[in-house]
């Protein structure tokens, strides 16, 4: 029990003090939090309001991409930065904490969560200050799906900071996730073969269910997917994410 309570009030103190340092990183917040506000700006509130999407307008269809957009690079980016501290050292320090590998990608994926929902609360203001329209349940739905959904690339930040150990792993990772969002159907709708391969992709089951509630898994161009596609999809790649993360960290403390 001692051991549990010390454990749990390490990684209570490592958490809050991680979003303490992410909050004064003030570029880093910037790239992370303004950017998909700038980009639903520039592709999704010249949308006109009228035209629709489902449950809302094709504004609100662009902003809950851009949500997840922004939820996942800032969840992923924050879980990145375990490259900097294992160069720093730190993570030799935490090892002599009661703090375990598993509490400290736990506490990795909840620093991660807590700075995914600031550009996503950003959006929502811009996208009702701009024209983004729908009920107001399915504006909170879609964009909470967003948040929440962003929690499995946090997993995937973490696995490749784990892997590059150096402040590399940032700037590569923002490339892939920019790749991913392309072929997940993202950004930009797809149709036929392409939808049918982005199926298959890392950010489809996520950006999917987040738009679930809004057009009931019918893309823009009709085609209907399947809710157990999305959640299938959204599993498969959460526990792939997870046991690779688990895994390349305990390798890479054990190497220390």
């Amino acid at each position: 029990m001692t051991t549990l309570v010390s454990a749990s009030g390490v990684a209570g103190v490592y958490l809050r003090n991680d979003v303490r340092r992410i909050m004064r990183n003030k570029r880093a917040m910037i790239f992370t939090i303004a950017m998909p506000a700038l980009l639903y700006l520039v592709f999704g509130a010249t949308q006109p309001s009228d035209e629709r999407a489902g449950a809302g307008n094709v504004a609100f269809y662009v902003l809950v991409g851009m949500a997840l957009y922004g939820a996942v690079l800032a969840a992923a980016s924050n879980a990145a930065a375990v490259s900097l501290e294992q160069q720093a050292g730190w993570t030799r320090t935490l090892m002599m904490t009661p703090l375990t590998p598993r509490g400290y990608v736990t506490t990795k994926v909840a620093v991660a969560l807590t700075m995914s929902a600031l550009p996503v609360v950003l959006l929502a203001a811009v996208g009702l200050i701009s024209g983004a329209r729908a009920s107001v349940g399915v504006f909170v739905v879609c964009l909470v799906i967003a948040w929440v959904g962003s929690a499995v690339f946090a997993a995937l930040g973490l696995a490749m900071g784990s892997v590059f150990k150096s402040d590399g792993a940032m700037q590569v990772l923002g490339g892939i996730l920019a790749l991913l969002a392309f072929a997940g159907n993202v950004f930009v709708p797809l149709n036929g073969v392409m939808l049918r391969i982005a199926e298959f992709t890392p950010m489809f089951g996520v950006v999917s269910l987040a738009r679930y509630p809004l057009d009931e898994g019918v893309t823009v161009y009709g085609t209907q997917i399947d809710l157990w596609v999305m959640v299938l999809n959204t599993v498969v790649w959460a526990v792939i994410f997870a046991t690779a993360a688990g895994y390349f960290y305990t390798r890479s403390t054990r190497r220390q």
